[in-house]
């Protein structure tokens, strides 16, 4: 039992990285006799499941891949096996087996080395660029391309805490974007809403992004780190361009968070069913003027709450002279309540995307944070 499972692991850990799924299939069928191994891997908009080697794109949401891939869940569907790929979290896509015998101690097995591969394409991505093309249902611009590239990541997932974003216009997006990073003792969220089309957008977001991080790396305090990406993006624009970002750091043990609004973005907070927004101090965006001075305010979570932050991309959204608005943007949070963050970000999105019949015109972030409870 053990033997062929660090047998197939190996084929993983020594695969060339753009060979990893054609290397894991033929130790599949060599220890398993299981064929036709495929990746299917979630695309940029959330909307499509890709084959890495063939066949055509899953898009039915009844379809047993997407069912694996919502539920984190394995499906066995006739002798066809579906099994989450994820990374921590991320959730990368589907790992499809065929002829799969209906045994629970194998699946399990089969199951282990779904979450392994997962964790060597992380480790693969930025070596090789055959996954990352293979995920995209067309070409991103290369303001969208710098932006996806500084993402974290698009979900993480601790005892305490799980979260998600994503990015609108998928495939297009200038200057909205999102980062995390959690220690075990915090999690620091930003949400960022740049100024500009295009590249110059592009350009300004990885800018402050990059300073938050160097401040957050260096061990400052929230308020020190709005001042420090401040003082970057006015020393390079003067003022001419700014960023509105949110700031907030959770403590794992209270619920605790610290929040700096810098022009942010929209905050809803989702609690025993009831949606209300969280109102914050507005304070100067980033950039926007020279040795600006920030400060921490503070909210309590509560277990089980979820907030949401919502760039003004999604309630502004038009269609025929009419907004989504902020009426339909609470009830459609509050309706996603028995959805994980990925899916409840996903389907917030795809209503809007329906709202306007098709992409949305103007630049959109959303992230929501479910917190679970004290980290132990």
């Amino acid at each position: 039992m053990y033997e062929r499972l660090i047998g197939v692991r190996r084929s993983l850990t020594t695969a060339p990285a753009d060979e990893i799924v054609e290397c894991l299939g033929g130790a599949l069928a060599k220890a398993y006799g299981v064929t036709g191994t495929e990746l299917l891997q979630v695309d940029y908009r959330i909307a499509a499941l890709l084959p890495l080697c063939g066949d055509g794109p899953v898009t039915s949401p009844g379809d047993p891949a997407w069912r694996s891939f919502d539920h984190q869940a394995e499906i066995l569907h006739e002798d066809t096996l579906y099994l989450p790929v994820t990374m921590r979290g991320d959730r990368i896509g589907v790992l499809r087996l065929r002829a799969v015998p209906d045994d629970p101690r194998l699946r399990d097995e089969l199951a282990e080395i779904a979450t392994s591969l997962g964790h060597e394409l992380a480790a693969v991505r930025s070596s090789t660029d055959r996954y990352s093309v293979a995920a995209r249902t067309r070409r991103l611009t290369l303001a969208a391309e710098m932006q996806w590239e500084l993402l974290p990541g698009r979900s993480r997932s601790r005892s305490s805490f799980s979260l998600a974003g994503q990015l609108e216009p998928a495939y297009a997006v200038r200057g909205d974007s999102f980062d995390w990073a959690d220690d075990g003792h915090r999690a620091w969220l930003a949400t960022v809403n740049g100024m500009g089309e295009g590249v110059t957008a592009a350009t300004l977001t990885t800018l402050a992004i990059q300073a938050l991080r160097n401040a957050r790396r260096a061990g400052l305090s929230l308020a020190d780190q709005a001042s420090l990406a401040d003082q970057a993006v006015y020393a390079h624009h003067r003022g001419v361009q700014h960023i509105e970002t949110l700031l907030l750091e959770l403590d794992l043990a209270t619920g605790k968070v610290l929040a700096v609004d810098a022009g942010s973005p929209r905050v809803l907070l989702l609690r025993e069913g009831e949606v209300v927004e969280q109102r914050l101090e507005a304070q100067f965006p980033l950039g926007m003027f020279d040795g600006t001075i920030y400060h921490a305010q503070s909210f309590d979570l509560q277990v089980g709450d979820r907030l949401f932050v919502l760039s003004d991309g999604i309630s502004d959204a038009t269609a025929t002279n009419t907004r989504y608005g902020e009426s339909a943007l609470e009830r459609f949070v509050r309706r996603t309540r028995p959805l994980a963050p990925l899916e409840a970000v996903r389907s917030l999105l795809g209503d809007v995307r329906a709202f306007v019949s098709g992409d949305l015109v103007d630049d959109a972030v959303a992230v929501c944070l479910d917190w679970t409870g004290p980290q132990h």
